[in-house]
């Protein structure tokens, strides 16, 4: 049973990767808000305070979150936390779903332990958003039904987005076809507030957007194109050739401090 929403929180501690970072949502300074700032200063603004930390860092599997943050996370006595993760994992060439559930499962255990509630969310299939990574819907099914097998386990809040059509509207997601736009991550923070049963928050973020005009298969093609080529090639060098890059990368925001 999941254990009660308390009226207040004081402390929100958001781990993950770059989703939690906030990449494709701009802060307008050089740097990104993302969904879990939203969140952050909506609670904030309903409260009259937080105190928020964000130890999120872009390129970051599922276990590398476990052994980077998780403790850190706990270290800060957090009475709310989100625990997303898993986008790295499925995309990697090779995926180890068990690996990748018991590190889930015990990341929203220890948080919960500690005393936090915790909120986490599904990936919605990438097909609709980005076709050539249809081969990667099996994996996603089968985390996404791990991580609800999960929580039934742990009491964490879940926020199905794989299970509602509004997820995968291109509009949504950034021209790289991997991360939320401001539009998707403002959604993405909506479905958390009413997870929370903040004042004001509402199931508005599952309304589909109004129907776009259909694109021609020739309009298609090109976009298909221009993806690849100003996206897909220049990712594909980095994983040949700069696996590493952003390892020594340091967290966005490493300690709990006042947001809004």
């Amino acid at each position: 049973m999941s254990k009660p929403i308390p009226v207040r929180f004081q402390r929100y501690v958001a781990i993950g990767d770059s989703s939690t970072e906030g990449l494709d949502d701009s802060d307008g300074f050089g740097g990104y808000r993302g969904w879990s700032q939203r969140l952050a200063e909506r609670i904030a603004a309903v409260q009259g305070g937080l105190l928020y930390a964000n130890l999120a860092v872009r390129g970051r599997t599922t276990r590398q979150i476990r052994d980077q943050q998780l403790e850190p996370a706990i270290a800060m006595q957090p009475d709310l936390a989100t625990v997303f993760s898993g986008t790295n994992d499925v995309l990697a060439w090779r995926f180890d779903l068990a690996s990748v559930a018991v590190d889930m499962e015990h990341m929203q255990s220890a948080l919960i332990g500690s005393g936090a509630t915790v909120l986490t969310f599904t990936l919605p299939d990438l097909s609709p958003i980005l076709p050539l990574a249809r081969p990667l819907a099996p994996r996603i099914r089968a985390m996404n039904d791990a991580l609800r097998s999960a929580v039934r386990r742990t009491g964490a809040i879940l926020v199905d987005f794989a299970a509602h059509p509004v997820a995968t509207d291109p509009r949504l997601w950034s021209d790289d076809r991997i991360h939320a736009n401001a539009w998707g991550h403002q959604r993405i923070a909506d479905a958390l507030a009413h997870a929370l049963r903040l004042p004001g928050a509402s199931e508005a973020w599952k309304e589909p957007l109004q129907t776009a005009p259909k694109k021609s298969p020739a309009e298609r093609w090109r976009a298909e194109l221009a993806w690849a080529c100003r996206h897909l090639g220049p990712w594909m060098v980095r994983g040949l050739f700069t696996p590493n890059t952003g390892r020594e990368r340091a967290p966005k925001r490493p300690k709990l401090t006042p947001i809004g």
